[in-house]
């Protein structure tokens, strides 16, 4: 294969990736934007649920958070209208924050089903047919990829 060949096809690489992206870009988006509503939807009596198949629990931490630069603006203009130092100081300046997070997993012994998966396929626009399709795949590499990861999860609700 000559350097011309060569470079036609790691060019067709390049695009046929950046054309597979796109799709899958979208998805991701969807998913992380639904993940959040879908916790904070979730309303179980006190801090933990303990069910058949799954838990959740919710705890709260204290995170140093830096102030947002409006934040920090505002209060210089009140204070020091005239320093810009004191501007620096104030926009790095971190304050205590609180976090809410929700944790969850499966429980010992039990799995999702295909149906649970699909639905959220579905949820995503998916045909039937097409979750179907793609289920077992999509089921392999989340296997794969949940070796390399703990199998609890959390997201901030607040």
């Amino acid at each position: 294969m000559n350097n011309k060949e060569n470079v036609e096809r790691q060019i067709i690489g390049l695009i046929a990736a950046d054309r597979i992206d796109i799709p899958i870009s979208s998805m991701s988006g969807k998913l992380k934007r639904m993940k959040p509503k879908l916790a904070e939807e979730i309303a179980f009596p006190g801090s933990n649920y303990q069910g058949e198949r799954v838990y959740a629990r919710i705890e709260e931490e204290d995170k140093m958070k830096a102030r947002t630069t409006r934040e920090a603006i505002n209060e210089f203009k009140e204070a020091y209208p005239t320093h810009g130092k004191v501007l620096e100081g104030l926009i790095a300046e971190k304050r205590l924050q609180k976090e809410t997070h929700l944790y969850f997993g499966v429980n010992e012994g039990c799995r999702l089903t295909s149906d649970d998966y699909m639905g959220v396929m579905t949820d995503l626009g998916f045909t039937p047919a097409v979750a179907a399709s793609l289920y077992p795949e999509l089921m392999d590499i989340s296997r794969k990829l949940s070796r390399k990861r703990s199998e609890e999860r959390s997201i901030l609700i607040g």
